[in-house]
């Protein structure tokens, strides 16, 4: 190989790690483009976090007008929330029943729970 030939490969294989390594440099750097893509990700998920939370400022704005100017809201989130009852009313309570807890199946038999101890 020629003295000219071989600077020609030095300055080829110079040339391609200089390239390489701004490839390297642009891809994985402090601001590159992965770091790019990781703060797009992050930069849409803060604006649907900011939708939503607009969303709701919202509902409760309006709801804060409603209790303003809704005196039958009031009175339903009033009897709702805290339990007040008009005079000469009277409440009734009743208590929620369990349903029988039913377990697998085994051998045909149904192993439903039923009162008097016998299946």
């Amino acid at each position: 190989m020629s003295v000219r030939s071989r600077k020609l490969v030095r300055l080829f294989f110079a040339s391609l790690f200089i390239i390489g390594s701004v490839v390297v440099w642009l891809a994985f750097g402090q601001h590159g483009f992965i770091h790019l893509y990781r703060v797009g990700k992050e930069r849409q998920a803060c604006e649907q976090r900011i939708k939503k939370l607009v969303e709701e400022n919202q509902a409760l704005f309006d709801e804060i007008q409603r209790l303003r100017t809704d005196p039958e809201y009031v009175e339903h989130v009033v009897r709702k929330e805290l339990g007040f009852v008009r005079e000469n009313e009277i409440i009734y309570r009743f208590q929620e029943t369990k349903k029988p807890e039913t377990g697998p199946v085994e051998d045909g038999k149904d192993n439903t729970s039923r009162k008097g101890g016998k299946q």
